[in-house]
């Protein structure tokens, strides 16, 4: 992802990559967290994180539903042991999932501007924010049924330690977002953070959340209001797609989100009295205010 600069488009046949760093520009988007990709945020650190089982749990029990339905239908143990053969393999894979370590988040820290970006081995790199790469990749597929677009937001990291391999060097984090404006703004919830503050981007949505936001919470309450279309939506969600048990078992992962428990880093983290604050470059601060003007003058 290395040697393009902020602006720069790379267009493809059925493409297109854009890049939103380095260096880390406004993008003119209102940050938004459309994957929770946010797990902590406070006056020092942003961690960021991307595990999402909620999707394969969906997926999982709407495929059980219909197999189950199949099999009561037709009362053969034929459609018995097919459905067992047909989820059974992605029934081990939920319980692999469940049951494996969350990767630890990689976490932005403000009044360093740093990164701090661990490996799967527990070692760790510092990289600093400057050179933190980012681009929104855009691709179109054509089929019988139509076209389709679908794409991603890249963030890299490169180690700082020249004697490394270059194969080793290199660490990338993809968010299956879909590209284009949604990237820039799950990318512009980083770099908000980073360059003007915590306040600046939404709260943290990972973890437990009150009972009245919960699916089930959310189903009484509609049903509460005799808000029709909201009970029928819940109730879709619920007991077609299971929303309930995914709901659950990111939380079970999640809650609370997984520590970064290397004393360097806890050391590294702690917060900075203000005139320790590492500032921005000249040349990101020239870049900012002509972005920034650049964007006034579109309105």
């Amino acid at each position: 992802m290395s040697g393009c600069e902020a602006g720069f488009v790379k267009r493809r046949m059925f493409g297109r990559d854009e890049y939103l760093a380095p260096l880390p520009l406004p993008t003119g988007q209102k940050p938004a967290d459309s994957l929770n990709i946010m797990w902590r945020k406070n006056n020092e650190f942003l961690d960021v994180g991307n595990y999402a089982i909620g999707a394969a749990v969906c997926l999982f029990w709407l495929q059980f539903v219909l197999v189950f339905s199949l099999a009561c239908y037709f009362q053969g143990i034929a459609d018995i042991l097919f459905g067992i053969a047909l989820l059974g393999p992605q029934l081990i894979y939920l319980v692999v999932r469940l049951t494996a370590k969350v990767h630890p988040p990689t976490r932005f820290n403000r009044q360093r501007r740093e990164v701090c970006v661990p490996q799967a081995d527990g070692s760790y790199w510092r990289v600093p924010w400057e050179t933190v790469t980012a681009a929104a990749t855009q691709k179109t597929s054509v089929g019988r049924g139509g076209s389709a677009s679908m794409g991603m937001l890249f963030i890299g990291f490169e180690n700082p330690d020249q004697t490394l391999p270059e194969e080793k060097r290199h660490y990338v984090m993809g968010f299956g977002c879909g590209g284009g404006e949604t990237a820039m703004a799950l990318w512009e919830c980083i770099r908000s953070y980073m360059e003007i503050g915590p306040e600046a981007v939404p709260e943290c949505q990972v973890g437990a959340s009150p009972y009245e936001e919960t699916q089930v919470g959310a189903f009484v309450t509609a049903w509460r209001n005799d808000d029709v279309v909201e009970v029928l939506k819940g109730l879709f969600f619920l007991t077609i797609l299971g929303s309930y048990f995914a709901e659950k078992a990111q939380d079970l992962k999640l809650s609370p989100p997984p520590e970064l428990d290397h004393p360097d880093i806890i050391e590294w983290s702690k917060p900075l009295p203000p005139e320790q604050w590492a500032k921005r470059s000249a040349e990101l601060d020239a870049a900012i205010r002509k972005r920034e003007a650049e964007l006034a003058a579109k309105g």
